[in-house]
């Protein structure tokens, strides 16, 4: 082991398109979570902000599946990464993490990205709301202040269905006795006589909100659950009169197809049996085919044939990024790639458009 030794200076950043990750533990959270952590396959360190997340290559049958997580650790103890996954009924992904993901494996991975952190949108003080493994990207900033910004006023509310779901309880009871201006607030649906449950039970609601936090209107809000808890989080504060530009929340949902309509205004003038189309050139695959307006490029290579990686498919996740070797394309992204990969070229397959004749390294 002394010889892997290196001093923090000693090291390079990880960059995920030079460094695998190795997996390093796997612990059981609880019957349905796992926590995984991940060091450089070489000597290097992670930079990131507390709340992104990394989408990992899983061998998963004959092709591999992207999958989305939030980072649980914390970029202020920089040497390995952690998720904190939940295996839903229906999970391939996950599923297959649980049964094989063993220490010494190793995996591909794109990021760290996203912009749900306090990092991008600073506040005096935070509520975080969270249920389920939603909690995660709420533990990595927790950790990050707990270790860097201990004075920090954070309202941290955690829901579940059960007390025996909900994820570091116990940790977090802990960095409460560190951090004098943590505040812990947590929420179960259910409970039965052997769990001693004495705390809050039931859902979310007005009534509950402002037991918990009940100065939540000044706060800054973020938000991560399955899309019913949020949407209902989100109602209840419009209700209550939040400023919503205090609000943030996560979410890996992907972005809505573009209406017909729509793809007609993109294209302009003429647009149908008579407007232009664009050439489109995989390089790598040797394909020049046609581009319809207001197609993506990940459309164009799946109906090609072309294999483009892509998990979200909303412009946040990242596992679209190819090189853009020639010709112009509108992006619209939502935070999954960064401005010097842009410049360098890249863009993400899902939410580019041609703007002409274009060549792509895929």
């Amino acid at each position: 082991m002394g010889s892997s030794f290196r001093h923090f200076d000693e090291l390079h950043p990880w960059i995920d398109r030079q460094h695998m990750l190795e997996c390093i533990s796997s612990v059981v959270e609880t019957t349905d979570v796992m926590t995984f952590t991940f060091r450089s396959d070489k000597p290097a360190w992670f930079r990131y902000l507390p709340g992104q997340f990394v989408t990992l290559e899983l061998p998963v049958g004959d092709e591999p599946v992207m999958r989305t997580y939030t980072l649980s650790s914390s970029p202020s103890r920089p040497l390995s990464v952690a998720v904190t996954v939940k295996a839903q009924p229906d999970s391939i992904g996950t599923r297959w993490m649980f049964d094989n993901l063993k220490p010494g494996m190793r995996l591909k991975a794109l990021g760290p990205l996203g912009d749900f952190s306090f990092v991008r949108h600073p506040g005096e003080k935070y509520l975080f709301v969270s249920a389920g493994s939603g909690v995660t990207p709420m533990m990595s900033m927790t950790r990050w202040m707990a270790d860097c910004a201990p004075d920090t006023d954070v309202t941290f509310i955690s829901c579940a269905r059960r007390p025996e779901d909900l994820l570091f309880r116990s940790e977090l009871e802990v960095l409460a006795r560190q951090m004098r201006r943590l505040n812990l607030g947590f929420l179960v649906e259910g409970h039965e006589a052997r769990h001693g449950w004495h705390g809050l039970r039931g859902r979310i609601d007005a009534t509950k909100l402002p037991l918990l936090a009940p100065d939540f209107l000044e706060r800054t809000v973020f938000c991560c659950g399955p899309e019913p808890f949020m949407r209902g989080v989100r109602e209840m504060l419009k209700g209550a009169g939040f400023d919503m530009v205090r609000y943030h929340e996560e979410s890996f949902q992907p972005a809505a197809a573009p209406a017909a309509e729509e793809l007609a205004v993109r294209a302009g003038p003429g647009a149908g049996a008579s407007a232009e189309a664009a050439r489109v050139t995989f390089t790598m695959s040797g394909k020049d085919v046609t581009v319809v307006p207001g197609q993506t490029i990940l459309q164009a290579a799946r109906a090609n044939g072309v294999r483009i990686g892509a998990a979200c498919e909303g412009g946040i996740c990242g596992t679209c990024r190819v090189m853009k070797v020639a010709g112009d394309v509108e992006m619209n992204h939502n935070g999954g790639i960064l401005d010097d990969e842009i410049e360098e070229g890249y863009i993400l397959a899902c939410c580019s458009r041609p703007l002409g004749d274009v060549q792509i390294e895929a």
